[in-house]
């Protein structure tokens, strides 16, 4: 029988890095933006400003995240090929390192080395990645998707503060930079919470705080370095 429940750690890896790229796109743009515009630069530099912060950070966001994913794919690989060639070359002492492991999570001896023998018999490398290992299909690494996640949801936050800084008034371009781009974050951390079942306030607080600790400080920086 198929298991029926759905749970979210099949889908964390790419949550995180879309929650993560999004974020990053927010603050780092904003940030960005509020500390340009607190020297006094009009609004034609900021958005010229704006859209290169947000096509360097895709991609920047892009490579780290392959670069870092591709490296954690490459150390699983590894130890599922080394699974293997000891699979290969010493069949019982792997199988009762299996049963060993189940003997640890409470089965009985008797029948932790039946069940160890069954899922070799099945696919004995399946069994040592998932319970040795701690590896599956659903938490495996996956470089581009990670990539693609991470550029994509860094240019969506990214253009948040665009946008505002496009429809915000002249006169006060500063304060809705701040406001508008804490509107987002806020939703950010909401959207996160519910998508990840956590508690939604704590969220919505913690990314706050970080995003206005970032643009006070390059909008200080901005405002003792005018243009």
């Amino acid at each position: 029988m198929r298991h029926a429940e759905r749970h979210r750690s099949g889908v964390i890896g790419w949550l995180r890095a879309a929650v993560l790229g999004a974020n990053d796109g927010i603050v780092s743009t904003a940030s960005l933006l509020v500390g340009i515009a607190a020297s006094g630069t009009d609004r034609q530099t900021l958005v010229v400003a704006g859209v290169a912060a947000l096509v360097a950070g895709a991609a920047a966001m892009a490579a780290g995240e392959y670069v870092s994913v591709a490296s954690q794919a490459d150390t699983e690989r590894a130890d599922l090929e080394r699974e293997s060639e000891e699979l290969a070359s010493d069949p019982e002492a792997e199988q009762g390192e299996l049963a060993a492991i189940y003997v640890g999570r409470g089965l009985a001896p008797d029948l932790a080395v039946e069940v160890a023998r069954q899922l070799t018999a099945h696919d004995g490398l399946a069994a040592h990645a998932r319970d040795e290992l701690g590896l599956s299909d659903q938490l495996a690494a996956r470089p581009m998707q990670a990539a693609l996640a991470s550029a994509a949801s860094f240019a969506a936050g990214a253009g948040w503060p665009l946008l505002v800084l496009l429809l915000a008034p002249r006169a006060s371009l500063t304060g809705w930079l701040v406001a508008g781009s804490l509107v987002g974050l806020a939703v950010l951390g909401v959207l996160a919470a519910h998508m990840g079942r956590a508690g939604r306030i704590r969220s919505a607080v913690r990314i706050l705080a970080w995003g206005a600790a970032a643009m006070g400080l390059t909008a200080a920086a901005g405002a003792v370095l005018p243009a």
